[in-house]
């Protein structure tokens, strides 16, 4: 078996270190025995073909970046809708996230959005940043990481990826982080997100596995003690109420 991996604009939208979620991805199927192809496609190159590609990942980048890269991607636009109604694996990370939808709105400009999801972003008046918790509902385990977002978006009504147990999430005040839609994760997550969360990467993989093999394919579980005691961590610290007083105290005072 073997999954092609697509990275786009590792150039520009890196940001927090996106990149090693590719490398979480392949070294996670090379541990399994299954071949991953990556191929980046950066601003010096003249276009890409998603008929032969099994997971797409979009990272973050700052409001200059994802203005450069908004134009290139919306000559994709129908390409890269057709691949996600076909079940197609997209991973979207801050940025990433926020050109999924219909448009970002800043102070003085809007940049226009793929529309392949129904939300929106705006810009609100000062950056969420810290470290986040989520409890989810398709997986056993919290999702871990942190975010840095001046954006505010909102997701109507889409599956969020998980509530917020800590953090701010998507707009400070809903309560929730993310979207899943169809085989879709979006996400304000750093971290990388995908090593700090191997039940996040495994439920991708195997998604693209399935969908290029049949339903029929289930990835055998990896040696992940040190990875679960890390997120563990992190989860249990954030999601104990004494601690999250002494850290709210410390955000105010």
């Amino acid at each position: 078996m073997k999954i092609k991996i697509l990275h786009l604009y590792p150039d520009l939208l890196n940001l927090y270190g996106d990149r090693g979620n590719i490398e979480c991805m392949r070294k996670r199927l090379m541990w399994r025995g299954i071949d991953a192809e990556v191929v980046t496609y950066t601003c010096e190159d003249s276009g890409f073909d998603l008929s032969d590609v099994d997971i797409v990942f979009i990272g973050g980048g700052s409001d200059r970046e994802q203005k450069i890269v908004c134009h290139r991607l919306l000559e994709h636009k129908d390409e890269i809708r057709n691949y996600v109604e076909d079940n197609g694996v997209l991973v979207a990370v801050c940025g990433g996230y926020q050109l999924l939808g219909k448009y970002y709105k800043l102070e003085n400009e809007t940049i226009e959005g793929l529309d392949i999801l129904n939300i929106y972003t705006e810009q609100g008046k000062k950056r969420l940043i810290g470290n986040i918790v989520l409890e989810n509902d398709f997986l056993n385990q919290k999702i871990v990481g942190f975010e840095n977002h001046g954006g505010r978006t909102y997701i109507g009504n889409h599956t969020p990826l998980g509530r917020v147990v800590y953090g701010y999430g998507n707009d400070e005040k809903s309560g929730v982080e993310g979207v899943v839609y169809k085989n879709v994760v979006a996400t304000y997550l750093h971290g990388p997100l995908l090593p700090k969360n191997p039940q996040v990467c495994d439920y991708l993989l195997e998604k693209a596995l399935q969908r290029k093999y049949g339903e029929e394919v289930k990835l055998e579980p990896l040696k992940d003690e040190t990875e679960k005691k890390a997120n563990s961590y992190i989860a249990d610290r954030y999601s104990d109420k004494k601690y999250v007083l002494r850290e709210t105290v410390k955000r105010h005072t």
